[in-house]
């Protein structure tokens, strides 16, 4: 699902966003101004995700999620609220991005007939050690 995706778009805009006093650097204006950023996306109530896209994220996303079916990311790393917005935006975008991604099926391989030549010869050298190992020549 691309960021230009127009039902990106879509969920992007059933995102709810609050805001609170940031902890950490700041002075006077950790304080005063509320630049900590909370997204939440209600997936149960989605209107633009399939069930199975809806139970890919629930599974991927299982620690981002709380009991009300939401997921919840922050952001504070900056001292402006706007860019903490644009932030945690970005977050969730490659969240969804990735969560939703199908994985490629693994085609199994065969050893080639070198390697399993190889590993043979190498099983010989090792069992030979051992067979070596209770005999004492007098």
């Amino acid at each position: 699902m691309d960021s230009r995706d127009p039902v990106f778009n879509k969920i992007e805009k059933e995102c709810q966003f609050s805001t609170s006093r940031s902890s950490g650097a700041g002075g006077q204006n950790v304080n005063k101004v509320e630049t900590k950023v909370e997204l939440r996306f209600n997936i149960k109530d989605s209107l633009h995700l399939s069930d199975y896209q809806k139970s890919r994220l629930r599974e991927i996303l299982k620690n981002h999620i709380n009991q009300e079916d939401e997921l919840i990311l922050t952001s504070q790393e900056s001292r402006s609220q706007l860019k903490n917005k644009t932030l945690v935006l970005a977050r969730f975008k490659e969240l969804i991005q990735a969560s939703l991604k199908e994985q490629k099926k693994r085609k199994p391989t065969k050893p080639s007939a070198i390697q399993v030549e190889e590993r043979l010869k190498e099983k010989k050298v090792i069992a030979g050690k051992k067979a070596n190992r209770g005999k004492v020549d007098y």
